[in-house]
């Protein structure tokens, strides 16, 4: 987006303002969606199952009581694998909905000193002539 001439400035920051809130309102979305976010897992026979959440945190655990037959010390080290793979799902696709977000999110350039000068220059050369 260039900058606008005088003439324009007030439609031009009008234009940047929507564009900012558009992209908070996208921002909020990501959001949203990364609250939405299920990570599912599974152990390699189907005895156990996990699901997390987009922060990570445990939604849903299922252990077929045949998978008691593992003894305490397998059994633990499956529910930990399974639950850890979930959470890496989970965690895998909130950054798909970061990093998309973060791509689309892109202001113009902010305004800078020069440019409020140059239009302060102009109104006093336009108010000398």
């Amino acid at each position: 987006m260039r900058p606008p001439t005088p003439d324009h400035d007030e439609e031009y920051l009008l234009d940047y303002f929507a564009q900012g809130q558009q992209v908070m309102r996208d921002l909020r979305a990501a959001q949203d969606a990364i609250r939405q976010v299920e990570g599912v897992a599974a152990s390699r026979d189907g005895l156990i199952e996990a699901a997390a959440d987009g922060e990570g945190g445990l939604t849903r655990l299922h252990i077929d009581p045949r998978a008691m037959r593992l003894g305490e010390p397998a059994l633990a080290r499956e529910v930990a694998a399974v639950l850890r793979a979930a959470q890496e799902d989970a965690a895998r696709k909130a950054q798909e909905i970061a990093d998309a977000a973060e791509s689309a999110a892109a202001l113009p350039q902010p305004l800078d000193e020069t440019f409020v000068r140059g239009r302060v220059e102009q109104v006093a050369r336009d108010l000398l002539q």
